[in-house]
C-alpha cells in the first residue's frame, strides 16, 4: 500500500474528478487523483465546452450557478479560457419565438434577454440569418474542451496534488482503492467513473439504468465573421433541455419539429454549435447502448453540418476533424449520487451536462449532500 495516506482519494480524472480534486485543494485537503489513462482523453475533452446553465432545470439551478462560479474560479487560477459570452439562440419560427418568449418571462432578464433578429444575425456572423428574432443567455459559458481539463489536472499537480495516471482502480471501498499497480489509502474516496461506473459499481449502474450514450460531432473551420466564443442554440436545442421542458408550448413546438425536421428528431439531434479558435464544434446526435459500436455514420454526420452551417451562412464548410463523442447516460437520472459505505461516495453525471454541472456536484459530493434513500 502506498505510504502516504492522503485525506482525498478521486477516482478518475476527468472534469467531474477534476472539478472535486480542485476543490478539495481549495479547502486545504490533501488530495490523490487516480486515472486508468495518462492523461484526460474521455469524456471531458469530446464535447462543445459549452457551460449551459441557463438551460437547466428549475430545481437544479443553485447547483448550476455554484458549478459557475466554479469555473470562474478555476480560470482565474489555472489560466485556462473560459469566455462569459451566452449563449445565442435563434426562433426560425412563431413557435420557437413563443417558447423563448415564454422562457424569458419565466426565467426573468438576469438570464435570457429576447433580442431582435438583426441583432441575432449579428451576433452569429450571418447578416443573411432570415429568424423571427431570438433570445440570448447571458449567464453561460464557454470554454476550450481540449484545453479545460488537461490545464486543471496540470495546475493542480503543480500545487501538490498526488495523481497517478495509468492506474486502473479494480475496487473501492472503506477508504481503500485497489488498483492495478497497489493500493492507496485515504478517509474518504469520491468515485467519479463516468461510465465505467458498470464496472466498478455494477449494482449501482443497473439500479441506475446506466448506459453509454454516443454522438456524432465535428470540428469545421470557422469564417473570421463568426466569433471564436459563439454558442448556438436551436430548437431542437429548445426540445431536448429540461430548463424549457415546461414551457406551455414546448410540445407545439416538439410536434413542429417532427414536421419540419424529420431527420434531425430521427437521430435525436441537439443541434448546436461551439466556436473555438480552431474552428467550430458541430453537432449532434444521440444513440444509446450498453455496448455501443464505434461506428460514424457519413449520412448522418453530413445532415448535422448542412443543418448547423445553413445558421452560419457557410456555404462549403471544410471538415478538420469528426468523432465519436461518449458519455455516461440514464433512462432515470441526471445524477447518480450515492455513498456506499460511510467513506466512499459515487458521482457520476448521467446526461450530457458533465461539463456544465461539474463543479456544482463536486461541491455536492464534497460536502455530503447525498440525498436520502428511500
Amino acid at each position: 500500500m502506498e505510504d502516504v495516506k492522503t485525506d482525498l482519494i478521486v477516482i478518475g480524472g476527468g472534469i467531474i474528478g477534476l472539478a472535486t480534486a480542485f476543490l478539495a485543494h481549495n479547502q486545504g485537503l490533501s488530495v490523490r487523483v487516480i486515472d486508468r489513462s495518462e492523461r484526460p482523453v474521455g469524456s471531458s475533452i469530446m464535447n462543445f465546452g459549452h457551460a449551459c446553465f441557463t438551460g437547466q432545470a428549475d430545481d437544479v439551478q443553485d447547483i448550476a450557478l455554484t458549478s459557475r462560479n466554479g469555473w470562474l474560479q478555476a480560470a482565474e487560477k489555472t489560466g485556462l479560457w473560459a469566455a462569459q459570452s451566452g449563449t445565442y439562440i435563434p426562433a426560425m419560427t412563431q413557435t420557437e419565438m413563443q417558447v423563448l418568449e415564454e422562457f424569458a418571462d419565466h426565467r426573468g432578464s438576469e438570464q435570457v434577454t429576447l433580442i431582435d433578429s438583426a441583432t441575432v444575425a449579428d451576433a452569429i456572423g450571418n447578416p443573411d440569418l432570415n429568424c423571427l428574432g431570438g433570445a440570448h443567455l447571458p449567464l453561460d459559458m464557454r470554454v476550450n474542451p481540449r484545453e479545460a481539463a488537461p490545464r486543471i489536472a496540470n495546475w493542480l499537480e503543480e500545487q501538490g496534488v498526488s495523481f497517478n495516471w495509468r492506474h486502473e482502480v479494480r475496487s473501492t471501498a472503506h477508504g481503500i482503492a485497489h488498483t492495478n499497480r497497489g493500493d492507496f489509502e485515504a478517509e474518504r474516496v469520491i468515485c467519479c467513473p463516468n461510465y465505467f461506473l458498470t464496472q466498478l459499481f455494477p449494482e449501482l449502474a443497473d439500479e441506475h439504468e446506466v448506459r453509454i450514450c454516443t454522438l456524432t460531432m465535428a470540428l469545421i473551420e470557422r469564417p473570421e465573421r463568426i466569433r471564436s466564443d459563439i454558442a448556438l442554440f436551436t430548437g431542437t436545442s429548445l426540445a431536448r433541455y429540461d430548463g424549457f421542458s415546461t414551457m406551455t408550448s414546448i410540445d407545439a413546438l416538439k410536434s413542429e419539429l417532427a414536421q419540419r425536421e424529420p431527420e434531425l428528431v430521427g437521430c435525436i439531434a441537439n443541434l448546436m454549435a461551439t466556436g473555438i479558435t480552431e474552428g467550430l464544434f458541430i453537432g449532434d446526435s444521440h444513440e444509446y447502448d450498453l455496448s455501443p459500436e464505434p461506428f460514424i455514420d457519413q449520412e448522418q454526420s453530413q445532415l448535422l453540418i448542412d443543418k448547423a452551417t445553413e445558421y452560419f451562412g457557410i456555404k462549403n464548410p471544410r471538415v478538420i476533424q469528426r468523432w465519436q463523442g461518449r458519455y455516461s447516460d440514464s433512462r432515470s437520472t441526471n445524477l447518480v449520487l450515492e455513498q456506499p459505505d460511510p467513506q466512499t461516495t459515487v458521482l457520476v453525471v448521467t446526461s450530457g451536462i458533465g461539463m456544465t454541472m461539474s463543479f456544482g456536484v463536486a461541491d455536492l459530493a464534497l460536502n455530503g449532500q447525498i440525498p436520502t434513500r428511500a
